[in-house]
């Protein structure tokens, strides 16, 4: 087996004998090891070069990253990171103690067989510079299934060591493409109930990868299957069988993933040519609404408004997720045995706080994720009604350009709510209420949402008023007055809040 390094690459073949010859120089022995290793045997770009070592890792690490002019740090209380100084691009070697007290103990204690291959760094130069024959340390036949794209844990007790590792099997099967042996499926569902323990800092980063590429849906499918989706998530716990109204095509926990799925297939449509999707389903009773909406999102993009990529980007995954996830507490049914979930939308933004919360997610994620939970069924609600001005500004006013993506998070839901059936006139209405509250807002944004006449505090001081609630309520009248074209100037709105205040208090107890 021979390694050729790519031209991004080509930097290492004069920082790794450096490298080399100073652990030499310090009597150390020293390996390539774990992804690293897998990534070259797999002819992968190597972005992070693994190394490891007896000795005392930092201090050697120390001495080795003043030896090449690098930048050192300490990642933990074993590792060390050294960033070399970029020529073109960053290059990283990442130093860490060797486990046991040979490398082939610290292969044994790795997650996976392709992670638990060594190349004693020495062989590793000769090899890229003489072509000296490759000497590979793979005790567990790593290479093999490296060959054949099978992820095997190197141990029974792989998962109770790290739990994250349950995570990173089916990230590796994302980004590698690899499938899961057997038995190492079976792992997964026995030790699943482990996953909780790890920190949620590292859940989320794996998480995220899981859900980052298309495709997402089959992967939280196997998540479930295997007992980890709901060790992540147990709020979706009662969703399993639970039932909908007779236009959904899943029970709730199938709904949520499918909406994911039903994302990244609107998002991929209105990528597309236009031809090609207006012959679609989307395109129903080919009135064009959907090439309307691809124009709209274009235009949006050119305004800084809304991003193709954000729409799925992990969070949004998320929000379409959660979306439904206030069914699980809101679940009734009537005397005539019709199913309700009054209030779902509500009762689902504290759940999907706890849930953002629990994944360390930052403080706008949660925010973006809540936003859709508590307003995705706006723009459908809308769609059965004479749509006015006043309420696409409140839509608006209350959402921002965020507005824009939880619209399309409905439409997923839509699409997901039917599943393979064929769409009716339902999602043709949905679609234009959608169509026609993106038309307001991205090209009439300054006549529903002018900018105010008047400030806060010039009311307060014209009008003689106290801070309190009253002024707020008086500016989202002036607003609403200022969007139906009632009131243009500041005079007007002067004349205007008077004669509401006096209203006001007429109502007043």
């Amino acid at each position: 087996m021979k390694i050729t390094l790519n031209q991004r690459q080509a930097r290492m073949l004069s920082v790794l004998p450096q490298t080399s010859a100073y652990f030499e120089s310090q009597q150390q022995q020293a390996y390539l090891v774990g992804g690293s290793v897998r990534d070259l045997l797999h002819q992968q770009p190597c972005k992070d070069w693994d190394i490891v070592s007896t000795g005392d890792a930092h201090q050697l690490a120390r001495k080795l990253a003043n030896h090449l002019d690098a930048y050192y740090a300490q990642m933990n209380e074993k590792a060390s990171r050294i960033t070399l100084k970029p020529a073109e691009e960053e290059l990283i070697l990442d130093i860490a103690p060797l486990h046991g007290t040979a490398i082939e103990a610290d292969l044994q204690e790795r997650d996976f067989t392709i992670n638990a291959i060594a190349i004693p760094l020495p062989n590793l130069v000769a090899h890229l510079t003489s072509g000296t024959e490759l000497q590979l340390l793979d005790p567990l036949h790593g290479v093999d299934d490296l060959h054949t794209k099978t992820l095997r844990a190197t141990g029974d007790a792989v998962f109770q060591r790290d739990p994250l590792r349950l995570l990173r099997a089916i990230r590796f099967m994302t980004t590698l493409q690899f499938s899961i042996e057997p038995q190492t499926a079976e792992m997964l569902t026995r030790d699943a109930n482990l996953l909780p323990q790890t920190a949620s800092e590292r859940i989320r980063e794996e998480f995220y990868t899981i859900l980052k590429p298309d495709g997402a849906a089959s992967r939280l499918h196997y998540m479930d299957k295997h007992g980890l989706f709901t060790a992540l998530i147990p709020e979706f716990i009662p969703a399993r069988g639970m039932p909908q109204p007779s236009l959904h095509n899943w029970d709730v926990l199938e709904h949520s993933i499918e909406t994911v799925a039903a994302l990244e297939k609107l998002s991929q449509a209105l990528d597309g040519p236009p031809e090609k999707l207006r012959e679609s389903r989307l395109n129903h009773n080919q009135t064009d609404d959907i090439i309307t909406l691809q124009a709209l999102l274009k235009e949006a993009e050119e305004q800084h408004l809304y991003s193709r990529e954000a729409l799925t980007s992990p969070p949004m995954k998320l929000a379409a997720l959660l979306h439904d996830i206030g069914k699980t507490t809101t679940y009734a049914v009537d005397n005539e045995g019709h199913i309700h979930f009054y209030h779902h939308p509500q009762a689902g933004v504290p759940l999907a706080r706890q849930i953002m919360h629990r994944l360390g997610a930052s403080n706008a994620e949660s925010r973006l994720v809540q936003q859709v939970v508590a307003h995705h069924m706006r723009p459908g609600q809308l769609s059965g009604t004479e749509i006015t001005q006043r309420a696409i500004r409140r839509y608006f006013v209350d959402l921002g350009p965020v507005g824009i993506n939880v619209a399309l998070v409905s439409l997923a839901d839509h699409l997901a709510m039917r599943g393979p059936q064929d769409l009716t006139e339902a999602w043709q209405r949905h679609l234009s209420t959608v169509v026609l509250l993106l038309t307001r807002y991205i090209r009439e944004r300054d006549r529903i949402l002018p900018p105010r006449v008047i400030t806060p505090q010039e009311l307060i001081h014209r009008l003689n008023l106290k801070p309190g609630p009253i002024i707020g309520q008086l500016l989202e009248m002036l607003s609403e007055a200022q969007a139906e074209g009632i009131i243009h100037s500041k005079e007007d709105a002067l004349w205007f809040a008077s004669e509401k205040l006096n209203e006001l208090k007429k109502e007043a107890p």
